[in-house]
């Protein structure tokens, strides 16, 4: 099949059954944008895997199981973010509780007192969990180099924690280590 009879035989497809798939898919989801983005994956399918696609009514049928399969992930998707969501509250809750004990903004503040450069480095650490190799790459420079760099930014925020006179054991046992430049 050529590309154009291929362009052609999609379109056919998509114009006889959108409005069937749409309803089928916007019953079974929460929001119009959670319905256009199943939606949009299933003609994706449809689209990658043409030559699958069975002729006359069964193409309605084929296309319903295409979209079953991607509302089950978009809903197993779904319920693992929501796990997430709650397990991160539950997580900042606790840590918000710790930081009432002590000055919440002092911490803020050692932290703001760094370089740009040296608050980039240990938030790559810190919060997105990357190692010296993954900063690398980021960072466009060679491992030795961000290893030292952020060797010394840890030492830097670490003399400024203490000069806070912070009790960081309430933020856990990552926070000590990421303060006294243990990885």
């Amino acid at each position: 099949m050529g590309q154009s009879e291929r362009k052609q035989r999609f379109e056919e497809i998509y114009r006889a059954h959108y409005p069937a798939l749409l309803g089928y898919v916007r019953r079974r989801t929460d929001s119009a944008d959670d319905a256009a983005d199943v939606l949009a994956e299933a003609f994706m399918t449809a689209w990658r895997r043409l030559e699958d696609v069975p002729p006359d009514e069964e193409t309605r049928l084929w296309l319903y199981g295409v979209a079953r399969r991607v509302l089950a992930n978009h809903h197993r998707d779904t319920g693992r973010r929501g796990a997430l969501a709650l397990k991160l509250r539950a997580e900042l809750a606790s840590w918000s509780e710790a930081a009432v004990e002590q000055d919440p903004s002092a911490v803020r503040t050692a932290f703001g007192r760094l370089s740009p450069a040296d608050r980039e480095l240990l938030s790559l650490v810190g919060w997105e969990g990357l190692g010296a190799s993954e900063i690398a790459k980021v960072v466009g420079r060679p491992p030795s180099v961000v290893r030292l760099r952020l060797h010394r930014a840890r030492k830097r925020l670490a003399k400024e924690l203490n000069s806070a006179e912070l009790d960081l054991s309430v933020y856990g046992s990552r926070a000590v280590s990421l303060a006294k430049g243990e990885s």
